[in-house]
């Protein structure tokens, strides 16, 4: 076939989750017995009223009745391929990237998580730092005989404080930005491939129910249903190709777009966190206004961390 991409018959494992029951309707309860018995009653008493609310029905379900096939259908062929019952679209390059970008998420997440993590430790380290300048400025005027010490002490622990409110708000923009990577931007193409693999299921199940009318002999009820099922195939192809298509797209600028992204967030994590740690108080400030990062008013509140 075209595009690179081949039939395979999976291999069925007794372990393995081979079907997930699908609500067609969720969120609605069946009616109780009660509210059947008013229904009744209601519609019983009124025929025009009975008559509107039979056409009503009835146009719900002609409403639905595709998409209940086309469920019922990829449902179907989902639990065959489970069991090797059947062939499946294999396109081995694409579902290579995919996974590689599923497994790339994953480790981005990790290192999410764990920045978060360092902020919050970092962010009480910088209270504690705050909160014992408070206590050696007080000593420091109470006792004379350590003025000096206790001073010096205070002011050494209120610069650290100062600098790593600095640090702090290098590593939050990091953190804002490594979000929306993960849960925004990648995620976006996760849906689109997401679709993609629906629209396989749908083409793989019209194809199998084509391939079927086609081994059976024709008869005047069988032709019609091979021209409807030849029509759901070319139509279920179309969009498998071009789901196909957009998938392939939003991969390549995801890639080009994320590295662009890392480049520049990795090099700020390491000029902010390797101009803290050295004391070049210059070189942090300078790595904020490089990024634009605006740091709060000293009496303004600031966010919680587990905003970012």
């Amino acid at each position: 076939m075209s595009h690179g991409y081949s039939r395979d018959v999976p291999q069925f494992s007794s372990q393995e989750n081979i079907f997930d029951p699908v609500d067609l309707n969720p969120g609605h309860s069946p009616p109780s017995p009660n509210d059947e018995s008013r229904a009744s009653l209601s519609l019983s008493s009124s025929p025009p009223q009975k008559a509107k609310a039979g056409a009503a029905t009835a146009s719900v379900i002609d409403s639905i009745k595709p998409w209940v096939k086309a469920t019922f259908k990829s449902t179907k062929q989902q639990l065959m391929e489970k069991f090797g019952k059947t062939s499946r679209t294999v396109d081995v390059e694409l579902e290579g990237k995919i996974e590689q970008l599923r497994d790339m998420q994953r480790k981005y997440e990790n290192i999410l998580r764990l920045t978060r993590a360092l902020s919050s430790h970092f962010n009480n380290v910088i209270q504690t730092q705050k909160l014992l300048s408070d206590s050696f400025s007080e000593l420091a005027q109470k006792s004379p005989e350590l003025q000096t010490e206790f001073t010096y002490n205070a002011e050494s622990q209120k610069t650290l404080a100062k600098y790593g409110d600095k640090l702090l708000g290098a590593l939050n923009f990091f953190t804002s930005s490594l979000n929306t990577l993960c849960n925004k931007t990648i995620e976006d193409t996760l849906q689109t491939i997401k679709n993609f693999e629906g629209a396989r299921l749908a083409y793989d199940a019209s194809r199998a129910e084509l391939e079927t009318l086609q081994s059976t002999p024709r008869t005047s009820v069988s032709a019609p249903k091979l021209i409807e099922a030849q029509r759901e195939f070319e139509e279920h192809k179309q969009r498998y190709d071009q789901l196909r298509a957009d998938v392939d797209i939003k991969m390549k600028f995801l890639d080009e777009n994320r590295t662009k992204v890392m480049q520049k967030q990795l090099y700020l994590f390491h000029k902010a966190t390797a101009s803290y740690f050295s004391g070049n108080q210059e070189a942090l400030e300078g790595t904020l206004k490089q990024f634009n990062i605006k740091m709060p008013a000293p009496n303004a509140e600031k966010p919680s961390w587990l905003e970012y």
